[in-house]
Order: structure tokens, then C-alpha cells, then sequence
């Protein structure tokens, strides 16, 4: 699978638009990086756990994402995003969305 922020892919012609599709993950931080992160916005520095939490959700969510347009036939997602909302600081959404195509070379 082939994903790209871009609307087309050098050296490939669209050849299908199967539409939008998207891949979404909701998880919940555990009780440890609640805490560490209260301390931590006190001291400053990075947050690893949160961190750790949201590189998790994005490669989660991009398998999802990436799934799913498989199932609709694509070999391609085109103007592909990553969008992060968090939830009440207990949850964190991460949903990847793009265009699924099926490319071909162009020629």
C-alpha cells in the first residue's frame, strides 16, 4: 500500500477513486501517565508517555486506515492526514484519513 501526503504519486497515474477512507483509534492514558505528566507540566520536559501513547494510536490508526483501503480495492491512499483530538485528558482520538486509489504506472 502505497500512502501519501500528496494528490498524486510521481511516476503513477490514478486510474480508480474508490473515496475517502479512514482508520480510527480511541484509547485511554493510564493512571501512570496522568500522573507523570501532572509533574511534568510542574518541571517542564517531554511527556514519554503520552508520547509513547500517540506513536502507538498514529501507527494503529494508519494500519486501520491502511486495511480498509485495501478492502475497497485500492492500492494507494492519496491526500492522506492524521487528525488528534483529546478527550476530557483521559483519552486521546487519532484518525488517519485520505483518498483510496488505485494507481497504475504512468505511460
Amino acid at each position: 500500500m502505497i500512502i501519501v501526503t500528496s494528490n498524486d504519486i510521481p511516476g503513477s497515474r490514478v486510474e480508480h477513486t474508490y473515496g475517502e477512507c479512514f482508520g480510527l483509534t480511541v484509547r485511554s492514558r493510564n493512571i501512570g501517565s496522568n500522573i507523570g505528566a501532572g509533574f511534568k507540566s510542574m518541571a517542564g520536559g517531554e511527556l514519554k508517555g503520552i508520547t509513547s501513547l500517540l506513536t502507538d494510536c498514529r501507527r494503529e490508526a494508519l494500519a486501520r486506515l491502511s486495511a480498509e483501503a485495501e478492502a475497497l480495492g485500492a492500492n494507494a491512499v492519496v491526500a492522506f492526514r492524521f487528525e488528534t483530538t483529546e478527550y476530557g485528558g483521559t483519552g486521546i482520538e487519532v484518525c488517519a484519513y485520505g483518498t483510496a486509489v488505485r494507481v497504475v504506472p504512468a505511460g
